[in-house]
């Protein structure tokens, strides 16, 4: 089988795996247990804490661990708001974000909040001027993400938090699929707070991150809780969070070598996908600012499932969007933020390549896509 759904999930790493393994035989301690055996496993903690950090150039008091990005994202908007809700009711966000951000900010709505919703433009870019007239004096926080997940698309975000940072609003950046793609520092960036997740970086899934800038506050979600410094309730998971820390360590070790080779591998598979001699392919997204490895495309006259369930009969995986909206049977929210029709939305699909994709995979896809394309036209 060759797996073209990186961007969903990643499997483990070797070193991950090794070091979860390791983890949970040798530091199986409660981390807030005040015996030794919770103290080491504290330590190794804080030393994952102070790891992850140095990579994003923050401080170590300001990372929470959590059990992955959605809840990141969740926890980390929800505590910013209720701490800063004397300012206004006022909230950004834009219309192609992850399905648990856009959940959480229609949840807000209900909770009398304003969320101004910013659209994007035909390659999934916000614009600046458009941002900048959508602040208020009410306004609390934006949540805008570094990369969106279906079609690749990189926001300008140094420009972005420096136009809210002179307003005074929070700005909140969902970084789960940029990072390790992508150099991120936070300081240089104007991000005040950040949220990532292990199992798109070749670690474990149920372990992600948040940052929050310390010179902020934030309001628990659950009064009276004590883990993470009482960002969130449960037995914090040590070995997980190594394991993380350290898939974290090395995918930001290759990034630079490893983004070249899989920008490579993407720039092939589109110059052969688009001279198929049946079909006629639609590459979305922006040709110049966008994640190395994800590829979202339509074929004219194919509805999405019906590729995706092709390709894998082929022994090909690939998506149709993001993995938290399949089975909605809705057209992709980012194919219709970008201005395209349902039945176009509903032809969307998406490649994403991984350190273990060879030029072997890019050849043998373009077969696969050649005979589904000439079977399904040529009937």
């Amino acid at each position: 089988m060759i797996y073209l759904d990186y961007a969903a999930t990643t499997p483990m790493s070797e070193n991950a795996l090794d070091v979860f393994i390791q983890a949970s035989k040798n530091f199986y301690g409660n981390a807030s247990s005040l015996h030794d055996i919770g103290s080491t496993a504290a330590n190794l903690l804080e030393a994952s804490r102070r790891q992850l950090a140095k990579r994003l150039n923050c401080e170590q008091n300001g990372i929470y661990f959590t059990s992955g990005g959605s809840e990141s994202s969740i926890l980390a908007i929800t505590s910013l708001i209720e701490a800063h809700k004397e300012k206004g009711n006022h909230l950004i966000t834009t219309k192609c974000e992850h399905a648990s951000i856009y959940h959480l900010f229609q949840k807000l709505e209900k909770n009398r909040f304003e969320v101004t919703y910013l659209p994007v433009d035909e390659y999934g870019m916000v614009s600046l001027d458009v941002l900048k007239q959508a602040i208020k004096k009410t306004t609390i926080l934006a949540s805008i993400q570094h990369a969106n997940s279906e079609i690749g698309t990189v926001q300008p975000v140094k420009k972005i938090g420096e136009i809210l940072h002179k307003k005074k609003v929070i700005f909140h950046c969902d970084a789960v699929q940029s990072f390790g793609k992508l150099p991120i520092d936070v300081k240089e960036m104007n991000i005040d707070s950040l949220s990532l997740s292990g199992h798109k970086i070749y670690g474990p899934k149920g372990v992600g991150a948040v940052y929050i800038n310390p010179k902020l506050k934030w309001h628990p979600q659950l009064p009276g809780t004590t883990h993470e410094s009482g960002f969130r309730p449960g037995t914090v998971n040590v070995p997980g969070i190594a394991s993380f820390v350290t898939a974290a360590d090395d995918i930001c070790e290759s990034m630079e070598k490893e983004g070249k080779r899989l920008s490579a591998l993407r720039e092939e598979l589109i110059n052969y996908l688009t001279v198929l001699p049946a079909a006629k392919i639609m590459v979305e997204g922006s040709s110049i600012s966008h994640l190395p490895n994800i590829l979202g495309l339509r074929i004219i006259g194919m509805e999405g499932q019906y590729v995706m369930l092709e390709c894998n009969r082929y022994g090909l995986a690939i998506s149709t969007g993001s993995a938290c909206s399949v089975g909605m049977q809705a057209p992709s929210r980012t194919m219709k933020a970008i201005g395209r029709t349902d039945e176009e939305a509903m032809s969307f699909i998406r490649l994403s390549l991984g350190k273990n994709t060879t030029r072997d995979d890019i050849i043998r896809t373009a077969e696969i896509f050649k005979e589904i394309t000439n079977r399904f036209f040529q009937k």
